[in-house]
């Protein structure tokens, strides 16, 4: 299957939103509850190609290239976890937006908790899948980093294959096409300067302000999962439990043979434990309010 083959007898719309002033793309399929999925550093719509006609059948999914990602605009500022949130939010206000699930991998998955932490009326629940690296471990940034810049400033098949390796378990999951699909991004002009901006986090002075911590991790009040993997290069299973410690009333599940990126690796043994995490959590607090 190819990435667009996976959506070739779905209904779906790729389009573009104006999000605060950036020209946001978005695509999106299904009709229920809303279910936005963000993707993580260097990412993009396609990252959840594996994922979204399976989880259109329940959700009303709607899947975004982040604020100087992809092909949504790149202002010329460094991106902060408090830059991705407010154009998360400004994305949902667009979008007409009350209240959304939503999931994030990596990066997506620390701006989804520190969104939910500062937004809380806009949060249903949570899946945080491999989120950021929650240990600030200098060697880690520092691949990341360096990979990034050169998948972008060097850009060619091997180095950009090398990059998106480094997130799989399974190096064989990554195919000629989401190469291909990446290698486009990364060679726009403007990416050659925004990839600087998007590297920002991997400095630990840029990012002691937004460091995983219970003063804001506490401060999350909807029902959240925690989604781990055996062979995540970012952090190990047990470097990763503190962060249900800080998050109140979270649940942790590993998700077997699979690297930094699950719902890729994994795309139906993922979708279902999204799935009846966040309905059967949805409906056991609908119950509760009720009573």
């Amino acid at each position: 299957m190819t990435i667009w083959s996976e959506l070739a007898d779905l209904e779906f719309k790729l389009y573009y939103v104006n999000a605060g002033g950036i020209k946001t793309r978005v695509l999106e399929a299904g009709n229920g509850e809303p279910l936005i999925l963000l993707h993580g550093t260097g990412g993009h719509i396609e990252a959840y190609a594996r994922n979204i006609k399976g989880l259109s059948g329940k959700f009303r999914v709607i899947c975004l290239d982040m604020v100087g990602h992809g092909y949504t605009e790149k202002p010329n500022r460094p991106y902060g976890i408090d830059v991705y949130s407010d154009h998360l939010l400004a994305v949902m206000q667009a979008l007409n937006l009350e209240q959304a699930y939503i999931s994030g991998e990596s990066l997506g998955g620390w701006v989804a908790a520190w969104f939910a932490a500062n937004h809380p009326k806009y949060v249903k629940a949570l899946v945080l899948n491999t989120p950021g690296n929650v240990n600030n471990k200098p060697e880690v940034m520092a691949r990341l980093k360096d990979s990034t810049i050169k998948a972008v400033v060097e850009a060619n098949y091997e180095n950009v294959k090398t990059r998106l390796e480094w997130l799989m378990y399974d190096k064989s999951q990554v195919t000629d096409e989401l190469i291909e699909t990446r290698y486009n991004i990364y060679t726009k002009p403007e990416y050659q300067e925004a990839v600087y901006n998007i590297v920002y986090l991997q400095d630990i002075e840029a990012r002691k302000q937004f460091s995983w911590d219970p003063s804001w991790c506490s401060k999350i009040n909807v029902p959240t999962l925690l989604a781990w993997t055996d062979h995540d290069p970012t952090s190990t299973v047990e470097e990763g439990k503190p962060l249900q410690d800080m998050i109140p009333n979270s649940e942790f599940i590993v998700i077997k043979d699979a690297g930094h990126w699950p719902q890729w690796e994994k795309p139906e043994e993922f979708n279902t434990i999204l799935t009846q995490f966040l309905l059967e959590k949805t409906v056991v607090s609908a119950n509760s309010s009720n009573i």
